[in-house]
């Protein structure tokens, strides 16, 4: 269970996560500066376990893999979204990032308490006493993200050959 972090439509990468801070090879260092100037407090409250809630196009903008991995660094759970540019939702899948489609994400408020069901696929709004469905991934990538990103899922492969 965690507390949502609602932000809007269109969160660009660099939004997320800043140019200039692109030379920190450090997750944790980079994860220090998430939402820095659109959420100044974000870095400093968020716990392990949150969640970032958020609209539509959530990670348009470049293809660098810094934002989920700064996102990741932050120990949130998952970040909830109506829907995602489709270059960080790979990112995100490939580094073990858990990215989670809701229709239903207008009805989340910030600071909601969020616990997620991945078996049943369900939202539960602990805060509001409601259920939201999630959009299933397919199985390949539900065992990207069980492993913890592509390179653990390759490596697993190859020691099952």
């Amino acid at each position: 269970m965690g507390k949502a972090w609602k932000f809007g439509d269109d969160i660009d990468t660099d939004v997320i996560i800043q140019g200039k801070y692109l030379v920190i090879n450090e997750p944790e260092e980079l994860a220090k500066h998430v939402f820095e100037n659109l959420r100044p407090e974000f870095a400093r409250e968020v716990k392990k376990g949150d969640f970032v809630v958020a609209g539509e196009n959530f990670g348009c903008g470049s293809s660098r893999e810094h934002a989920p991995l700064a996102l990741k660094a932050t120990g949130i759970e998952a970040v909830i979204a109506k829907s995602y540019a489709r270059i960080f939702f790979r990112n995100a899948i490939n580094i073990g990032l858990k990215v989670l489609e809701c229709k239903d994400v207008d009805r989340i408020d910030d600071r909601d308490e969020l616990e997620v069901d991945y078996e049943k696929g369900v939202i539960y709004n602990k805060t509001k006493g409601e259920e939201y469905s999630i959009n299933p991934l397919p199985d390949f990538l539900k065992e990207i993200l069980d492993k913890g990103g592509l390179v653990e899922f390759a490596k697993s492969l190859r020691e099952k050959a």
